[in-house]
């Protein structure tokens, strides 16, 4: 029995081998980090070391139940299951959307003013829930992507560990695996704590795209895109049908592009139509028997009109204006010298509307800070994590924006400000900034380097977009990245690695223009740029 036991065994394992090897994770964006790479590659030296063990034909005893299979069952069931359920629910209201959409387009304009409020009313209800439910499945969909790399890993490292702990050579085997085991382990922790930080980014965008979706679409090279649906003609007596088609449309070069498109059969049913836009005119519901409508003219089909069906009268608002259709849109002109004006007549007013800036003042808040945090808070734990009370870090910020107060403000000897308040206080007013100390319009770039290449490589070009910043952003940073590293310098004590300060200040210190459901990907690439920066202080 125990022959056919290690028999059995040993076949097992080398079929784990194989599947360790041959495993891929999958991953949503566009790139990984380098943790997350390790994470990946670490699978393929699990394979290895096992090869190893198999060759030596050690007695093994190993608890797998409790170290490998129940936590990997524990996962399958709590979130892979949960995922399924979610898919289904997905499909089913995705059914439930489109068939009620579909009864609500074929809805005759002639109908009671009241029965087609109603069924708008319905619609909207309905367009909101199946809103909502989309963005829900498509966080779910990314954070079970990003707990694989942590929740699957942790207990294959389990798992090898106890297997040293059992062979008779296991001692330098072990011994051989401890250096790579740990690096793993922090690679592991660095994932999870960027998991973990960017949830509450993840959240707040999420808050944001449920208020005003049309701000936070994801950021693309087309002026409009979405689902219209196209009136085909046919020969008598056929009439004409109506067929669902995805568009986008170029402002810059008037090219209009559709491709029919089936959600039930998963996707586009045919080629895409391509031509170059004249005119766009709105469709009143006297010329035809649907809402929504509006007319497209081609330059190679002149007097040919053909008609489109948006899914509300805002969706149709919307195509028009990127369509430069006949429907005007109206815009309010603010005279802002005036308003600036009638603010400067309180001029505490409008220093706080104004917010934070690169001034003078700005420079002397942050100093003063810094220099509190490294006389008095350099050791404490989870320093820059730990935030303070709300209505004191405003009170303290408002001492130190004024002029008049700001050098009376004695946070190095003072007890009535605490460490995590003047921490707090410091990242607001670098959040308070009219754009981000690493400025919206290299935002991008940063973002490139983090993504690719050696670790020299990406230090480089760092060096080289740190010095295409405007000079205040740069000394403000000098200044900013110089503190962080004494911080990480005291990392055994605060707690404050490297990554936790990245995890921290990546959002603080960079911010994309336009906050769209994409930018979730590139948010741990934004603590990754800080931690090359703390890293490599001096030689940038």
């Amino acid at each position: 029995n125990l022959f056919f036991f290690l028999a059995d065994l040993s076949a097992a394992q080398r079929k784990f081998a194989h599947s360790l090897r041959d495993f891929k994770f999958e991953f949503i964006g566009d790139a990984e980090t380098d943790d997350e790479r390790y994470i990946d590659a670490s699978l393929h030296e699990f394979s290895n070391f096992l090869k190893n063990l198999e060759e030596q034909r050690e007695i093994l005893a190993l608890s797998v139940t409790e170290t490998l299979i129940k936590p990997l069952e524990r996962f399958r069931k709590e979130q892979l299951g949960a995922v399924k359920e979610e898919k289904k629910k997905f499909d089913k209201e995705t059914e439930k959307n489109y068939s009620l959409l579909e009864k609500h387009l074929n809805l005759s304009a002639k109908k009671k003013e009241l029965q087609l409020q109603e069924a708008d009313n319905q619609v909207e209800q309905n367009r909101k829930h199946f809103y909502e439910l989309s963005l829900e499945y498509v966080c779910k969909l990314q954070e079970i992507q990003e707990r694989k790399k942590f929740e699957c890993v942790e207990p294959v490292l389990s798992f090898f560990q106890g297997l040293f702990t059992f062979y008779h050579q296991g001692y330098e085997l072990a011994k051989d695996f401890n250096h790579y085991k740990m690096a793993l382990q922090i690679n592991i922790q660095n994932t999870r704590n960027r998991f973990e930080g960017t949830r509450s980014e993840v959240e707040e965008l999420m808050n944001k795209s449920r208020r005003n979706p049309q701000e936070h679409k994801r950021a693309n090279h087309f002026t409009m895109e979405g689902y219209l649906y196209v009136q085909e003609k046919r020969p008598a007596p056929f009439g004409s049908s109506w067929v669902k088609h995805y568009c986008t449309y170029r402002k810059e070069t008037k090219k209009f592009a559709m491709i029919p498109f089936e959600h039930r059969s998963g996707g586009k049913v045919g080629d895409e139509e391509l031509f170059v836009l004249t005119y766009c005119t709105k469709r009143n519901t006297d010329t035809i028997d649907r809402r929504f409508c509006f007319d497209l003219e081609a330059s190679d089909r002149p007097g040919v009109p053909v008609t489109m069906q948006a899914f509300s009268e805002e969706d149709r608002k919307l195509w028009m204006e990127a369509l430069d259709g006949k429907e005007a849109v109206s815009i309010i002109l603010i005279n802002i010298d005036l308003i600036v004006m009638v603010l400067k007549k309180n001029s505490n007013y409008f220093f706080f509307l104004i917010g934070a800036q690169l001034d003078k003042i700005g420079f002397t808040v942050i100093k003063k800070c810094i220099s509190a945090v490294e006389t008095r808070g350099i050791n404490d734990q989870g320093l820059y994590r730990v935030v303070g009370v709300s209505s004191k870090v405003q009170r303290l910020l408002s001492l130190l924006m004024d002029a008049k107060t700001c050098n009376e403000v004695d946070l190095e000897n003072s007890v009535d400000w605490e460490v995590k308040t003047i921490t707090s206080a410091m990242k607001q007013y670098l959040r308070s900034l009219p754009e981000p100390l690493m400025t919206y319009e290299l935002h991008g770039e940063f973002i490139i380097p983090a993504k690719s290449g050696s670790p020299e490589s990406r230090v480089n070009a760092v060096h080289f977009l740190v010095h295409k910043l405007p000079e205040k952003n740069k000394e403000m940073l000098e200044i900013l990245v110089k503190h962080l590293a004494n911080v990480s310098k005291h990392a055994k004590r605060n707690l404050m690695t490297v990554a936790n300060l990245g995890v921290v200040f990546g959002p603080t210190l960079m911010r994309p223009q336009e906050e769209t459901v994409a930018a979730i990907m590139d948010l741990k690439f934004q603590n990754i740029v800080v931690e090359i920066l703390i890293e490599n202080h001096e030689k940038v």
